[in-house]
């Protein structure tokens, strides 16, 4: 269910510093790319951004499954359990595309 405060304090705090460092590496890149540096380079920082974000998307995953996806399946409300499985399988494809 979207617009639900579930992730825990030390959570969110991990997620934003890894999106802040995501946006550091990123003013880094185009830096490098108008300053026309070694394509190499550019792409050691684009690498580090990717695993930045799935960093952040692995702690975004755990929390949700540790918080609002444990819920739902300790109720026995059978369509919402259905739900949050699918909105998992939605999520996993995305990232794995």
């Amino acid at each position: 269910m979207t617009n639900q405060k579930n992730t825990s304090d030390g959570k969110r705090g991990e997620v934003i510093i890894n999106f802040k460092k995501v946006q550091g590496v990123i003013a880094k890149i185009i830096t490098m790319l108008e300053a026309n540096q070694y394509c190499i380079d550019i792409m050691q920082q684009n690498l580090a951004a990717i695993g930045l974000l799935k960093s952040a998307h692995q702690k975004l995953m755990e929390n949700h499954l540790n918080t609002c996806f444990k819920r739902a399946m300790e109720t026995r409300n059978e369509k919402r359990k259905q739900e949050m499985i699918l909105e998992i399988l939605r999520v996993t494809n995305l990232f794995n595309k």
